[in-house]
C-alpha cells in the first residue's frame, strides 16, 4: 500500500472517529472544550472563547452544547472576542436552535462582563461589532453594571423588515391571531420585533401567541415577541418569546424595542424601567429613538464540555 493511499486511510479514520452518532461532528474532539456561562437577569449564555475553540460551533453542536439536558445548557452561545472591522471587537451571537441572532442586548452585557473578566477591557468604553451593528460598551460597579448603546430604533417596514406594501412606518398595525384581530407594532435595534401593548400580559399568553407570531408569514425572517403593558410614564412590564429560544425571562433588545414602543405611543417618556419575569432593565430612549440599555451581567462559572457528550 502506498504512503499516501496509508495516509488517506489513517485520515478517514480519523475524521470518523470525530463523528459522532447521528452525523454530529464534535467541536474538539481530542480535549474538552472551555465555556464561560453568565446570565443577565435569568437570560443565559454561554461564552466560547476563539482561543479555545479555532471555529465557531456549527448548528447542529449549538442545538447539542445549548440543551439543557443532553448539554452544557443555555439561552445560547456567544462566540468571541473576533476581529472586526470599525470596531475593537467582533462577536458572533447563537440562538439555541442553532440560528444566528444579528444582536442581543443580555448577550452584548454579558460579553462584556467576560471582556471585563478576562482583563480584556477597563473603565474606558470600547466598541463591538455585531451583524446587527457596531455599539459601545462600558463595564462598571466591579463589573456588575454594564452599560450598552444599542443604537437607534426604527419602525419602517423595509428596515425590520416586514413583508408589506407599500412599504410603511409599522405602528399601530393589525394582525389576526386566531381568529382575534390584535393591534401591534413592530421595531428593529438591529434584529426584529413585534410589540403587542395589552391590558393584561402572562407568561401563558407569551407561549401561546409567541411562537405564532415569530414564524408569521409577516416577518421573512421571524421576529421576536414582546407583549407590553404600561405601568406609567416610567415603567412598562414585559413578556418575552425569542425568536430560536422561545419563552425567555429577561431580553435586552426586547425591552429596548418595548420601551421604544412605548415612547412612540406617547405612553412613556425617555427614561423607561423595563420589568421582565427575571429582573429590570434600564432604558433611555432619546428623542430620534437611539436606546442607551443599562443593567447587570452576573458570572455563573466555569465549564467544560467532553467530546462524550457530543456523540
Amino acid at each position: 500500500m502506498s504512503r499516501m493511499r496509508r495516509a488517506t486511510k489513517k485520515a478517514a479514520k480519523r475524521a470518523k472517529e470525530r463523528t459522532p452518532r447521528g452525523g454530529v461532528p464534535t467541536l474538539m474532539p481530542a480535549q474538552p472544550v472551555r465555556f464561560w456561562k453568565y446570565h443577565a437577569l435569568g437570560n443565559d449564555y454561554l461564552v466560547l472563547d476563539p482561543q479555545d475553540a479555532p471555529r465557531a460551533p456549527k448548528a447542529a453542536e449549538v442545538v447539542r452544547i445549548c440543551h439543557r439536558n443532553f448539554g452544557l445548557g443555555s439561552d445560547g452561545i456567544l462566540y468571541g472576542p473576533l476581529k472586526a472591522k470599525g470596531a475593537e471587537f467582533g462577536l458572533r451571537i447563537f440562538n439555541p436552535d442553532g440560528s444566528e441572532a444579528e444582536k442581543s442586548g443580555n448577550g452584548l452585557r454579558i460579553f462584556a462582563r467576560y471582556l471585563w473578566d478576562r482583563g480584556q477591557v477597563g473603565a474606558q468604553p470600547f466598541t463591538v461589532h455585531t451583524p446587527g451593528g457596531v455599539v459601545t460598551c462600558k463595564v462598571s460597579n466591579n463589573g456588575r453594571q454594564i452599560t450598552v448603546e444599542m443604537g437607534r430604533v426604527s419602525f419602517w417596514s423595509g428596515d425590520i423588515p416586514v413583508n408589506v406594501s407599500p412599504a410603511r412606518e409599522m405602528v399601530e398595525q393589525e394582525i389576526e391571531i386566531g381568529g382575534k384581530v390584535c393591534r401591534f407594532y413592530a421595531a428593529t435595534v438591529g434584529n426584529p420585533h413585534c410589540v403587542l401593548p395589552l391590558e393584561k400580559i402572562s407568561p401563558e399568553l407569551a407561549r401561546e401567541i409567541g411562537p405564532v407570531l415569530e414564524t408569521h408569514p409577516l416577518f421573512p425572517n421571524r421576529t421576536n415577541v414582546q407583549l407590553l403593558k404600561v405601568l406609567d410614564r416610567g415603567n412598562i412590564q414585559i413578556e418575552i418569546w425569542e425568536r430560536g429560544a422561545g419563552y425567555t425571562l429577561a431580553s435586552g433588545s426586547s425591552s429596548s424595542a418595548a420601551a421604544a414602543v412605548a415612547k412612540k405611543m406617547g405612553a412613556c417618556d425617555g427614561d423607561i424601567t423595563v420589568h421582565m419575569p427575571g429582573g429590570k432593565l434600564r432604558i433611555q430612549v432619546a428623542e430620534d429613538f437611539n436606546i442607551t440599555m443599562t443593567g447587570p451581567a452576573t458570572r455563573v462559572g466555569e465549564y467544560w464540555l467532553d467530546a462524550e457528550a457530543m456523540r
